[in-house]
């Protein structure tokens, strides 16, 4: 009987562990409204994802509302924070190792003028094209916020 307890709460702390994994889902672009300013998500260059720890997931119609979003709910933890890249888009990619290009000839969805990449050489393109100042993940948390 105590093998069977035992094995009986060992499935169900499995099924809980994998039952709250903290993965990104699909962004439904026209129909998924933004977490901080609760505009419907319409554009795949400029969204962007967070997911907690815990699986909890948030997605945003730009860049600045996701980075707004990590400044005001900052004891959050998060498994991933994710933008779409410019250059692909719908494809959300790290959020931390991205490289962001500030240029008034691509305007985002909330203002910011605000693009990411997944390389430097990409943004580095978008720039010589549009004109504008590149930023890393630190530099740009601190303009946008």
């Amino acid at each position: 009987m105590k093998y069977y307890f035992n094995s009986l709460v060992g499935i169900l702390i499995l099924l809980c562990l994998f039952g709250c994994s903290a993965e990104p889902k699909p962004i439904d672009f026209g129909n998924d409204n933004c977490q901080f300013c609760d505009m419907t998500i319409m554009d795949n260059k400029y969204a962007a994802e967070l997911v907690t720890v815990k699986g909890k997931v948030f997605k945003f119609d730009a860049i600045e509302c996701m980075l707004r979003n990590i400044t005001r709910t900052d004891q959050q933890e998060y498994a991933y924070k994710l933008i779409a890249d410019y250059s692909n888009p719908g494809e959300l990619i790290n959020a931390q190792q991205s490289v962001y290009l500030i240029s008034k000839n691509l305007p985002s969805p909330m203002g910011a003028f605000l693009s990411g990449f997944s390389s430097e050489e990409a943004a580095k393109l978008a720039m010589e094209e549009n004109g504008g100042i590149l930023y890393n993940w630190e530099q740009i948390k601190a303009k946008i916020n």
